[in-house]
């Protein structure tokens, strides 16, 4: 019995996603004329079939979702917003749908250039991936002129309707979590006014202290980025205090940061957890061979990528449909990063 040929069959041939030849065999957009006649002859002598739509996305109108990222959070091969993508790319083709991925560089961000997507009309609908400056984020919001959505970030109104992790929520979990292991002078890694999560995370932070009486010091807050350029560095970011001020545990607002607290208490001679615990947020480490497992708030990406596809679905079909802000609640995960030094800590 031969072989059933798949798109991404196709795809390996020719060096190209498994998306771009989907397009090209269903007549969507996104697609050069010259590439589009090479997938349909590789096809042909493939011997590729269509098979049937499954039933989910039956009778559905096709749609091309355009998707809005800042550089800085995708110049990694592996990062938190490539997994986010890639969710949002797999629940938009459950839904009949395919997605257009458009990075803007911090140039055109700062300068307040447009998303070609959107001035060449490429797309029909708009994700906006993470946080943007705040004058190119109502650029967007104002000039797209298209059915949007804000995915982990949020507007500083509530015309725009969003999907988030429930940040404050998640990050008040973790650190009410650390009272509860004993600890008392607790740290929080994460640059304020950076992103509306660092800023949210913070909150949750600030509530739990102050729920367990917890006066925070200045020097128990670290930075982990630039504010104004989201850059992040291992020497121009996480200064830790002088070692008598030094808290027994840390809040990073993510992951990330919290692998990068480890490889910098370890070069100042402290080891984790024995010295100082860490907990972070978001179960994503940039570094695939890390060893330390993170204690975290797993935030659930599917889940936040589903719903948006869900809501812009419904935007396109109903122009009046809103939601207004939607929140994921999270897991949390307890590792080995954070160590019990005494009885819990109680609620003032």
């Amino acid at each position: 019995m031969p072989k059933t040929v798949k798109l991404a069959d196709i795809a390996q041939k020719l060096g190209v996603s498994t998306v771009t030849v989907s397009k090209a065999l269903s007549g969507h957009k996104g697609v050069s004329e010259e590439m589009r006649e090479k997938i349909k002859l590789l096809a042909d002598e493939m011997g590729y079939v269509k098979s049937a739509a499954p039933e989910k996305g039956k009778g559905e109108k096709s749609y091309t979702i355009g998707i809005v990222a800042a550089k800085r959070y995708l110049d990694e091969v592996q990062s938190f917003y490539w997994r986010v993508y890639q969710d949002l790319s797999q629940c938009a083709a459950g839904r009949n749908c395919f997605t257009m991925l458009e990075v803007v560089s911090y140039e055109d961000e700062r300068e307040g250039k447009m998303p070609k997507m959107v001035t060449e009309s490429k797309i029909e609908a708009v994700i906006v991936m993470g946080t943007f400056k705040v004058e190119y984020a109502q650029l967007l919001r104002k000039n797209i002129g298209l059915p949007l959505i804000l995915l982990d970030t949020l507007g500083p109104d509530a015309e725009f309707d969003a999907v988030v992790s429930n940040n404050m929520m998640g990050a008040y979990r973790m650190v009410n979590y650390l009272f509860d292991m004993g600890h008392s002078k607790i740290g929080f890694v994460g640059t304020r006014l950076a992103t509306a999560s660092i800023d949210d995370r913070y909150f949750g932070y600030l509530k739990s202290a102050m729920e367990h009486g917890m006066e925070v010091q200045p020097q128990w807050l670290l930075d982990d980025r630039d504010r104004d350029t989201g850059m992040g560095g291992y020497d121009s970011h996480y200064h830790l205090p002088q070692k008598r001020e030094m808290p027994t545990a840390f809040f990073c607002n993510c992951d990330k940061a919290a692998e990068v607290m480890v490889h910098k208490l370890t070069d100042y001679g402290y080891r984790v957890p024995e010295d100082v615990s860490l907990a972070g947020f978001d179960n994503y480490l940039g570094d695939p061979l890390f060893q330390t497992g993170i204690t975290t708030y797993a935030i659930n990406t599917r889940e936040m990528a589903r719903r948006a596809i869900h809501i812009l679905v419904h935007k396109l079909r109903e122009p009046d449909y809103s939601t207004g802000v939607y929140m994921i609640d999270g897991t949390f995960i307890e590792r080995e990063s954070v160590r019990r030094i005494g009885p819990p800590i109680p609620f003032v």
